[in-house]
């Protein structure tokens, strides 16, 4: 692909209530897919682009998120690395507001466009969806601003509704966590051969857990709380990831087009 100057190396895409970007410089990129709205700004001495996943004025339901603009806009914008922040339910018994690195996911999403290969079949592997350097680096944030953290797997789900009681005892017994927006963000990094890794923030306990119901404001109210320590989570994150991939994450699509 053709790519413009390296205006970033690193990407935050941010999930709900994530408001990070407010003061940043605006810089539009067009993709194949759309248009998208980076937010550049420099931590740590390193330039930075933010993307709000749901958008700024109208917000964008998980189903219809453009994942590929997103994921072929950072790419473009010369960004090797990507860390996704993600809202989810607990189906361990986590703490509201506590933190979880995830480890693996599992994809109950059904209608979203998951490759940028149409035209052909890419095989790409995912047998370590997570980068393992930015893991590491998010859990060195995590410890050094003392906040206690898991490590996890996450089902995501089509959404928008929140799942049944059914699905999350069906769920429960193989992931953690579930949420809406992490696939097929992951897979679609995995293709362009980037760096990604999640920080994901407890925002309730999943569907049939607690008796009391579900509901999207208290999502946006622990975020919205969680902000400040969001932030200086990924800013150390961002300081810690080494500015070369020592990782494997760059060689997912080798061998995998038929």
């Amino acid at each position: 692909m053709d790519k413009v100057d390296e205006v970033a190396e690193i990407a935050v895409l941010g999930g709900v209530g994530f408001n990070s970007y407010r003061d940043c410089e605006s810089h539009p990129v067009k993709t194949p897919y759309g248009g998208v709205t980076a937010y550049i700004t420099s931590i740590r001495g390193r330039n930075v682009a933010i993307i709000p996943r749901h958008a700024e004025e109208i917000h964008i339901p998980p189903h219809r998120v453009n994942y590929r603009a997103n994921i072929w806009a950072v790419h473009s914008l010369g960004v090797k690395r990507v860390i996704s922040t993600n809202s989810v339910g607990s189906m361990r018994g986590h703490t509201v507001g506590s933190f979880v690195v995830l480890d693996d996911f599992i994809d109950f999403t059904c209608s979203r466009p998951s490759t940028f290969y149409d035209d052909k079949t890419v095989h790409v592997d995912v047998v370590e969806p997570y980068c393992p350097e930015i893991k590491e680096a998010l859990k060195s944030g995590l410890v050094k601003q003392g906040f206690p953290y898991t490590e996890g797997i996450y089902a995501c789900t089509e959404g928008p509704r929140f799942e049944t009681r059914a699905e999350i005892r069906m769920m429960s017994q193989f992931a953690d966590v579930v949420g809406m927006t992490g696939v097929p963000e992951v897979v679609l990094a995995k293709e362009l051969g980037l760096c990604y890794a999640s920080l994901a923030i407890v925002t309730n306990q999943a569907c049939g857990m607690t008796t009391q119901k579900l509901t999207a404001d208290e999502v946006t109210e622990v975020v919205g709380k969680a902000q400040d320590s969001i932030y200086e989570i990924l800013s150390h994150a961002i300081g810690e990831i080494p500015e070369s991939q020592n990782c494997m994450c760059r060689f997912a699509k080798e061998g995998a087009c038929l």
